[in-house]
Formats: C-alpha cells, structure tokens, sequence
C-alpha cells in the first residue's frame, strides 16, 4: 500500500514508523508545509520521498491526514476533490465533529473516515515520532456510517497494525468525552504552570524542588499551542462546560481551606480517590 502522510510531526510520523515496521506501508510519501520537518522525516526514515500535495495524493491508495485540526478542517475538502473512488483518506484530529461537519455534503464523503489516535505527548517533530507508541491505547473511529464499507475496513486494518482496540463514536460524543479526559487536563497543566512562574520567580528553585508529581502533573504545560488553540476553539462549548465544572470543583477545595474544614478537605479529597477504580482496572 502506498501512503501519503500530511504532517510529518508526531502523530503522523510514530504512523509512519509503526506501518512501516508492519509491512503494511510499502511506500510513504511525506507532505508538510515544514521543510525541516521534511527533512528530519526523510533522513530519519519516516518517509521514503517528499511530494507536493497532488502528487502525493493522485500517487497513493491511502492518505493520512495528521495535521492540526483548524487546518485538517481547511484542507480535507480539497483533498477529496482530488481523490478517486478507490482512494480511502483519514485523519487523526483530536475533535471530530467540526471535521465531520466540514465534508458532510461532500460527494466524496463516503472515502474519508473520521478517525482519532488516543495518544500524544508533549513533544513534537519527527525526532519524537515512536513506533510503538499505540500500543494499547483506544483507536476511535467516528460516524462509521457515513464512510463506504471499504474505506472503512481499510482504516480497521490501520487501526488494527497500530496495535489500538477499536472504538466506535459519533462526532459529537467523541468531542465531549474528549474535553472530559483530554483537553481539560491540558488546561489544568496550562493553568499550574502559569500559577507557579506567577508566584516563583527564582527558576532555579523550581528546578531542584520540582518533583515527580508536579513535573507529571504540568508534563502537558510544554505542549505546543499551535496543536491546542485549535482544538480549545473547535471544541470551546464542551471545553467551557467542563472548565466551569472544574472552577466550581477548586472554589470547593478553597472554600474548605478558608473555613478550616478539614472534614470536608478529606471528603473532596476521598471522593476523588473514587478515579483510581476506574483507571486501575
């Protein structure tokens, strides 16, 4: 099969790696607005050529789309123009249903199958693209309806090689169970990492006393934000919803604090303990 990757950073290029070592790609051509990240990609050999996007597109059976949503969005529609119907296009966006929306009424809908990798990690670039980083991890493919029965197997077959279990979702469930365990997490290590540099202006002391808990809990502060306005934008009514949640959550914890009621400190605090069942199963 001969792929074309659009966006050769992290997500699209651990893709790559992984399709690669599973002989599922036999060629992979590289598409990026980014040259380094071209050339890192190339040398690094996540890809095999660059192309510019028709050429890689008229010269592939499956195209990747794993670029930031904003963009994905813009760009889809011109990329089904250009396809064939035997051509299967994907993407890997972390909100679904301004996507989906974005080619509903396109005549080549049915060859493109809304799909959405749950992993990622703070960094970025090709140098950071990891194999077997899927492993595992939940692989959701949203409105399978709306996709053609072949296309669709073709993206299960993907999934399957990246060694994910495959979840099934419409657009508008997935962006809210994604602002619940996702984008709420990045604004919370955004919002701590501000809150410290605020409050401690001596670096060096943040860097000796930083411990493991504080460096896993603003991991996600390092992200780039060219990857996560985007997403805070095409997601802002579910992400608002759960912010405002998560504020009242806080002005609990500060009112218990303020009215020394530690009583209620270790109830929030034992109610809370309740995810460890959840997340250890």
């Amino acid at each position: 099969m001969k792929i074309s990757i659009i966006g050769t950073g992290l997500i699209g290029g651990s893709i790559a790696l992984k399709l690669k070592s599973k002989g599922i790609a036999d060629f992979i051509y590289g598409i990026d607005n980014n040259t380094d990240h071209l050339n890192e990609a190339l040398k690094l050999n996540i890809i095999d050529a660059h192309a510019d996007l028709e050429y890689g597109i008229r010269n592939s059976d499956l195209i990747i789309l794993a670029i930031p949503v904003d963009a994905a969005r813009k760009l889809l529609p011109q990329i089904l123009d250009l396809i064939t119907e035997k051509q299967v296009v994907m993407d890997t966006g972390s909100t679904k249903a301004g996507i989906v929306q974005a080619v509903k009424n396109h005549p080549n809908r049915s060859r493109f199958v809304a799909f959405h990798p749950m992993w990622g990690t703070e960094n970025n670039g090709p140098k950071s693209a990891i194999s077997e980083s899927f492993a595992g991890k939940a692989g959701v493919i949203c409105n399978r309806e709306e996709s053609s029965e072949d296309a669709l197997k073709t993206v299960e077959k993907i999934v399957e090689s990246l060694d994910m279990h495959t979840i099934y979702m419409n657009a508008e469930d997935h962006d809210v169970h994604t602002a619940y365990i996702s984008h709420i997490s990045h604004i919370t290590s955004y919002a701590l990492a501000n809150t410290v540099l605020e409050k401690e202006r001596e670096e060096e002391t943040i860097f000796q006393l930083a411990s493991s808990g504080f460096s896993s809990t603003v991991r996600l502060a390092k992200s780039h934000p060219e990857m996560w306005v985007p997403i805070f934008k095409q997601n802002r009514e579910n992400v608002l919803d759960v912010l405002n949640e998560h504020i009242s959550q806080l002005r609990k914890f500060k009112s218990a604090l303020e009215k020394e009621n530690y009583g209620y400190l270790e109830e929030l605090i034992s109610n809370a303990n309740k995810i460890r069942g959840i997340l250890d199963k």
